[in-house]
């Protein structure tokens, strides 16, 4: 059972303002589910929330970005419904959270976001999360626990929503830390926050423009690919994930040569992982540019999550001036790109990578400069 305590009465009487970031991985992707190593940043991009009670039993939720209004009754079942559309995650949390003990109060809920949604920047994840901040903060919970939100959230993706994803979205925007990256092993929720101190150069954002939605992708057939992996080793030894294979282990014991790709993704960027926050600590970004590079490749040939778009972002960007580093970032099939470029070079860099995406692709790209951020809060 969580522990409620009352809140102070006038705050009732006025809207309480809430945020959630989104998410960014810098590399490490694909790997959640599969109990390897990620590193995520909470970036400046988000969701904002304005929270007034009311003085019924329904949660009702609005969105600057979206028309239909979300009511939920709180004495009511709560069932997903397709129609539903971006509700469904804010009743998945208000049905988990009810399991779990919580006496949820009546809420009125307005959202806008400067985060694209379908754009790989885990848009759902910072929603959910978000969700979840507010329900336990307005039901009066003290030290609201991050990384158990997280887990409930990565529950009611996975179940309710329908799209079987690891932790590390979750994980990311309940427990940023401000100009850190954090290096989360997802078997055992072991991290470490690492400064990111990036001097001359910087990271952004680069949206393909192509919208994805991870349930209708091929990320559950990804997933699927991986279990059969891990049942091939698992015939031969005991391992819990993925993540614990050896490249022997992969290359001895998996039959299927597609299973066996994306094993060998998932070797080779948790080794990419490791090294990358060694980059991080010793400053050493050529290095971690590098890497990145390597795991856009991996992801393009081992997993097959790019796609054109993302492979004319990536494999363009590095050969412009001043950029050193360029990788897909999020699930794939669409989304976003991420590039480290010398911040004296930026403008140059935006508008040439522009200028040969928009001729080779048809359309143009969205960028956006970000910070790195804390986690999901209420604003004060």
């Amino acid at each position: 059972m969580l522990k409620q305590v009352q809140h102070d009465e006038i705050k009732y009487m006025k809207t309480r303002k809430y945020f959630c970031p989104g998410r960014v991985c810098l590399i490490g992707e694909h790997l959640d589910y599969n109990g390897g190593f990620v590193m995520p940043a909470a970036i400046s991009l988000g969701i904002h929330a304005n929270v007034k009670s009311r003085n019924d039993n329904k949660i009702v939720c609005s969105s600057a970005q979206f028309s239909h209004i979300v009511e939920i009754d709180l004495s009511q079942p709560i069932e997903h419904e397709t129609q539903a559309g971006w509700g469904n995650y804010v009743k998945g949390v208000v049905k988990y959270l009810q399991g779990a003990g919580l006496i949820i109060p009546a809420l009125e809920i307005e959202f806008s976001a400067d985060l694209p949604s379908g754009a790989g920047l885990s848009s759902s994840a910072a929603l959910e999360v978000l969700v979840a901040y507010i329900l336990q903060n307005e039901a009066g919970i003290e030290n609201i626990d991050r990384i158990k939100t997280a887990l409930l959230c990565k529950e009611v993706e996975n179940d309710f929503i329908g799209v079987k994803c690891g932790i590390m979205d979750q994980f990311s925007v309940a427990t940023g830390k401000k100009e850190h990256a954090v290096i989360l092993n997802c078997e055992t929720l072991e991290h470490e926050f690492v400064p990111v101190n990036t001097g001359d150069y910087g990271f952004i954002i680069i949206n393909t423009n192509k919208r994805r939605e991870l349930a209708g992708s091929k990320f559950n057939e990804r997933k699927s690919e991986c279990e059969t992996a891990l049942k091939f080793i698992q015939k031969h030894k005991t391992i819990k994930s993925l993540g614990e294979a050896t490249k022997e282990d992969i290359l001895n014991f998996i039959e299927d040569a597609t299973a066996q790709k994306r094993a060998l993704h998932v070797f080779e960027e948790n080794q990419r992982v490791q090294l990358a926050g060694g980059c991080l600590k010793k400053g050493d970004l050529l290095q971690f540019g590098l890497l990145m590079n390597a795991s856009h490749q991996s992801l393009k040939n081992l997993y097959e999550v790019t796609g054109i778009e993302l492979d004319t972002i990536a494999e363009t960007a590095i050969t412009i001036s001043g950029c050193i580093g360029a990788r897909m970032t999020g699930a794939g099939f669409g989304g976003c790109g991420i590039a480290l470029v010398k911040k004296s070079e930026m403008n140059l860099f935006k508008e040439k990578l522009n200028e040969i995406y928009t001729a080779q692709i048809g359309y143009p790209l969205s960028f956006y400069e970000f910070e790195i951020s804390d986690g999901v809060g209420e604003k004060h």
